[in-house]
């Protein structure tokens, strides 16, 4: 079989524009078909790919031949299982959205389906300019879901989200034009990466390129300090939306740094990587205390994704020999995606027990009458805290022996997230499940659809417990060759 990964990563905008001209009850059932095809291709690639045979599935074409620009798309070790994170969660999101068809469903489904593509697109490309026009297309849909569908000041929501990305995905557009030019001074243009990879540029150059690539994806995750778009955004955007964005978009930011950065980088990586790695550690405990003191059950997801985040960055530049840190970074990113998507659809089911409220205080003793709701949301809370014998603990356990091979100073303090986690996680578990009923809830047990949404993430997480060796072993030759181009 022949995988052509156009087909991967356009066939959901195809079946969103197709959904937008479609009756209202009808176009989720498209937007599913949408997702499910790309699921169906990833599946098939990760029973295929041969973990030491490098770039796989490659489609080379000649696309923008004045500029350089190809049409170049590949998978490897770094993004096959993200791809396949993004086709579970995009999937997962419109089974949501087949059983709770929003208003005006066709042109939603249409923003989350361009959405899909635009994360696949960045995933995928092996082209600079495409990861930068695709990394950019990711900001209209959300821009529209947010405007459009959103709760609360959703426009100011949305214009604040716009202009912090926007300012990021600028500079790294400008910074991208920039490599491929200095790459080649009086050559052939290329924006291919292998081509700027060959040709690395001086370590003065490199500096301030790095810097330009470093704030466009630490505003996307975001990292602290650049996080001031995310509160807003997360309390107006549609869960089954957020979902998405919170699990995956994010995910695109950190793959950036480990397919980009470090390869295109390395001297500026070495020069950098003391800031990086101390914003990493800010996020963690800024992201873990705010988590602690929200009482908003998107904010608390949202400060604990600025945590988890910080745990990946802190992986991906504690460079140390062995590799350690960015093969815990690559999968804490899968591990995250597939941990924090359920919790927003928990939120969405814990809202509908108390009057729409997602207010922890408003909450308590659903467990009472929803045993299922809770066993679930108990396996999932219990990932997020990275206990023993979950994919997290996996994830954090390579990143911190990564660390403290390397700035055991900062690996020490990181930890702590590791204790804060387990606070802000069984503290929302606990306020929403037991403890008195809350004033305005009522208890019911989740339905058969509902289950369909969680279950097969639920079941994902369980199988990446148990055997997270499946990603670690996809990714450890790419992963490895990142880092030694970084030590050489």
């Amino acid at each position: 079989m022949t995988i052509h990964l156009s087909i991967l990563v356009f066939f959901p905008a195809l079946m969103g524009l197709v959904s937008a001209f479609s009756p209202r009850s009808l176009a989720p059932k498209i937007l599913l078909v949408g997702t499910l095809i790309p699921l169906a291709y990833t599946i098939y690639m990760i029973t295929d790919f041969d973990a030491g045979a490098g770039l796989q599935y490659v489609t080379d074409d000649a696309w923008i031949t004045e500029l350089g620009i190809r049409y170049k798309l590949g998978i490897d070790g770094l993004n096959l299982w993200l791809i396949a994170l993004t086709c579970v969660v995009a999937f997962a999101s419109a089974v949501w959205l087949s059983v709770r068809t929003p208003e005006r469903a066709g042109l939603f489904c249409f923003h989350f389906a361009l959405g899909q593509t635009a994360v696949l697109g960045a995933f995928v490309a092996q082209d600079l300019a495409l990861f930068v026009l695709f990394f950019d297309l990711m900001l209209v849909p959300f821009y529209f879901i947010v405007g459009q569908w959103g709760s609360g000041d959703r426009a100011a929501a949305a214009l604040k989200m716009v202009i912090y990305t926007l300012v990021g995905s600028l500079l790294m557009l400008a910074a991208a034009v920039a490599t491929a030019v200095l790459s080649n001074p009086g050559g052939e243009l290329s924006f291919v990466l292998t081509d700027l990879q060959a040709n690395l540029l001086s370590e003065s150059q490199q500096k301030w390129l790095f810097v330009a690539f470093a704030l466009a994806f630490l505003i996307k995750m975001p990292a602290f300090p650049f996080q001031g778009w995310m509160p807003d955004a997360y309390r107006s955007m549609p869960l089954p939306a957020l979902a998405f964005f919170s699990g995956v978009v994010s995910k695109v930011a950190a793959y950036g740094f480990l397919k980009l950065v470090l390869p295109l980088f390395p001297a500026a990586t070495n020069d950098w990587n003391v800031i990086l790695l101390i914003l990493a550690v800010i996020s963690i405990l800024y992201g873990s205390i705010q988590a602690f003191t929200q009482t908003n059950a998107r904010l608390i997801l949202g400060y604990s994704s600025i945590a988890q985040l910080g745990f990946i960055t802190l992986g991906i530049f504690a460079i140390d020999a062995s590799g350690q840190g960015a093969q815990g970074a690559l999968l804490q990113s899968i591990n995250h995606g597939l941990v924090v998507a359920p919790l927003f659809f928990v939120v969405a089911l814990l809202a509908e027990r108390a009057e729409g409220s997602e207010d922890i205080r408003d909450y308590g003793g659903i467990a009472f009458r929803a045993p299922v709701l809770a066993a679930l949301f108990l396996i999932v809370a219990l990932a997020t805290l990275a206990m023993p014998g979950s994919a997290n603990f996996a994830g954090e356990f390579l990143i911190l022996l990564g660390a403290f091979s390397s700035v055991q100073a900062l690996a020490f303090l990181a930890s702590i997230g590791v204790i804060l986690a387990s606070v802000y996680a069984l503290r929302m578990y606990i306020r929403s499940m037991h403890n008195r009923v809350g004033p305005k809830v009522t208890s019911f047990e989740m339905t058969l659809r509902d289950g369909l949404v969680l279950v097969p993430l639920v079941l994902a997480i369980i199988a990446f417990a148990l055997y997270p060796q499946l990603a670690l072993d996809a990714g450890e030759a790419t992963v490895r060759s990142t880092v030694e181009a970084v030590l050489r």
